[in-house]
């Protein structure tokens, strides 16, 4: 059996949390390192938490050991309106990450992107995904899945008035999503919790991941 360190940015969020969950019930892993702002909920002698400004990440780069990196990090348009600000967080934490993985020869690392993550996209949002993406490509590790889901279902404890709304509609109108379209169906965050474990768990090609690809893997 191994005894595999996980480190998971991004731990208090939906996902995050539900991974974090996951990998502390799981006996292939005997530590969770969680960088985080706040405190976690979870109480678990696995769990070995460091508070620390995520914008300072390039700081711990001696703390940063392990096997897999989990990066769960991400925001919106509408909880971070300043566009500086937005990026330092959706490009700027998982492009260091990155760079700390290969630094220090972590050989798996995951981060939760977007449908529509495009370099070239005018869509200020789906821009910085892209280039966020492109970075962390760039880094050349041996393991790099990069989840591209649709709509993630679920309630956050944030307030996120037009994604709740979007929620609803999707709820109803999932069903009608059918061949082409299907891979625009909302997600569950177990599922991407549950496809994310079993890529670092078996043999899959490294690169993109979309949001129906994400759903087969959760599923075998």
């Amino acid at each position: 059996m191994e005894h595999k360190t996980a480190i998971i940015l991004g731990a208090t969020g939906l996902t995050g949390s539900i991974l974090l969950d996951k990998l502390l019930r799981d006996e292939r892993y005997r530590k969770i390192k969680v960088f985080t702002r706040n405190h976690v909920a979870q109480k678990h002698e696995k769990i070995e938490e460091y508070l620390i400004d995520l914008f300072e990440l390039h700081q711990f780069s001696e703390l940063f050991q392990g096997d897999e990196v989990y990066c769960c990090i991400g925001t919106t348009q509408s909880k971070t309106p300043d566009r500086e600000m937005y990026r330092k967080v959706d490009y700027c934490i998982p492009a260091t990450a990155a760079k700390l993985a290969r630094k220090n020869n972590i050989n798996t690392f995951q981060v939760i992107s977007a449908m529509g993550a495009d370099e070239h996209s005018r869509i200020f949002y789906n821009r910085v995904k892209g280039e966020m993406e492109g970075a962390v490509m760039e880094q050349g590790i041996l393991n790099t899945y990069i989840l591209q889901p649709s709509l993630i279902s679920g309630d956050r404890e944030e307030r996120r008035p037009f994604e709740f709304i979007l929620k609803k509609i999707m709820s109803v109108g999932d069903h009608l999503l059918v061949g082409n379209l299907k891979k625009y169906r909302s997600i569950h965050p177990e599922t991407i919790a549950n496809a994310m474990i079993i890529l670092a768990n078996r043999e899959y090609q490294s690169g993109r991941i979309q949001n129906d690809e994400i759903k087969k893997i959760a599923d075998s």
